[in-house]
């Protein structure tokens, strides 16, 4: 008689993975097995509240109703035919998403890098067609700390050492302008210039937000010297800030918006590259393409998270909540936090170094049965479902007063 299987346990399954995976994450000691809304459980099930959200890919929380019904309605009619035909899904996702964000026409994807490398190449396609740079000159202007994704061309422009080190030779083409500095922004446009690139809200960097008027003043400034203002929304966009768009903080609506993670719902990975009539009319049968970009089951859960945006109800609750976060941190400066910086349900949190690395504060929050991620650093960053409870960020704020001492 055969013996039944044992049932692996999380440090099994942490240990069977180091031989056949690539070491390029540094994860914490816990293994998913379920989730649902805001709450994850490992395999001994012991359940974690989740305060990181995939990265904002998880906006609407694990397995939302809604996006789950869509998929699986979605499973059973068809998943793909590529773009060499149409599908039935498409319109109806492209006109949606360009209704709720102000602007004309989406070129879909499926990753965050996969969106931002498509915005270079429209970029530079449009600066020869319709500005006038002579070719293989176009310059695209970026900010320092930036993240942007880690292909080669995009680490071709990150200033960070470590996603760059040993990737080279880089690609040419990018001015590097420290974040927050219009001054500077000014300085590095000239006629070369086809676009401006920044995060209206630096995620990776630790949750930076730049003073009131600087996205005002990146627009006014791509405007009048005749080049593109692309935002990168892919962390901060679809609800995360209190607003649909981070930019609509000031008022500002880009040439060019580029969407990720949250737009997949938790359940695929879907982006988009959503701009101006004029500026994706650049591209010709040909010219760009994605296998996978634009599949009807990406399409169907694309547009279940646009009606989940569309009643507005997301939004307010990441600014109502969003008040509730900032008291609470507020509270813990000078009792183990030196600093935070907060828009919404998102938020930098510097922890005082004598009390911790940011990783060592995961760990002690994963005991606690509350789950984060470190950034730079003793920075840790909080990025919970839109779709948390004051209760339970209660909880949270609770678990980090605790293992920070206060």
């Amino acid at each position: 008689m055969t013996a039944p299987a044992r049932t692996r346990t999380s440090a099994d399954l942490i240990r069977a993975e180091e031989p056949v995976l690539a070491h390029n994450y540094h994860p914490l000691p816990v293994v998913v097995a379920r989730a649902e809304g805001t709450w994850v459980e490992d395999v001994e099930g012991r359940r974690y509240l989740d305060m990181l959200a995939g990265y904002s890919a998880l906006n609407f929380g694990h397995r939302h109703p809604a996006l789950v019904e869509a998929a699986h309605r979605q499973l059973d009619r068809l998943t793909l035919t590529s773009r060499a035909f149409h599908n039935d899904r498409l319109a109806e996702f492209a006109e949606r998403l360009a209704a709720l964000t102000g602007l004309d026409m989406v070129l879909p994807m499926n990753t965050g890098a996969e969106a931002v490398e498509s915005a270079v190449k429209v970029a530079r396609k449009w600066a020869y067609e319709v500005k006038g740079v002579p070719a293989d000159r176009a310059t695209i202007v970026v900010a320092a700390d930036n993240f942007h994704g880690r292909t080669t061309t995009i680490v071709s422009f990150s200033t960070d050492e470590t996603a760059r080190a040993g990737f080279g030779p880089f690609t040419p083409g990018f001015r590097v302008v420290p974040y927050n500095d219009l001054a500077a922004l000014e300085a590095a446009v000239d006629e070369t210039t086809a676009a401006v690139l920044i995060e209206p809200i630096q995620g990776e960097a630790g949750v930076v937000i730049p003073d009131d008027g600087y996205l005002a003043g990146v627009r006014e400034l791509t405007r009048s010297r005749g080049c593109l203002f692309i935002a990168d929304e892919i962390q901060s966009g679809l609800g995360r800030t209190g607003r649909t768009l981070a930019v609509e903080h000031e008022g500002v609506v880009p040439d060019v918006l580029l969407l990720g993670k949250a737009l997949g719902g938790g359940i695929v990975p879907v982006s988009a590259v959503v701009a101006r009539r004029d500026v994706l009319a650049v591209l010709r049968p040909g010219s760009h393409g994605s296998t996978f970009g634009g599949n009807p089951l990406a399409a169907a859960v694309g547009t279940a998270v646009v009606s989940l945006l569309e009643t507005g109800e997301f939004q307010a609750r990441a600014a109502t909540l969003g008040g509730v976060l900032r008291d609470g941190l507020t509270g813990l400066v000078g009792q183990g936090v030196v600093g935070f910086r907060a828009r919404g349900l998102w938020a930098g949190v510097d922890v005082d170094p004598a009390v911790g690395t940011g990783r060592e504060i995961g760990e002690r929050l994963l005991t606690e049965g509350v789950l984060v991620k470190d950034t730079h650093g003793s920075t840790i960053r909080l990025a919970p479902p839109l779709t948390i409870t004051e209760e339970e960020l209660a909880m949270a704020l609770g678990a980090l007063g605790k293992v920070l001492g206060g």
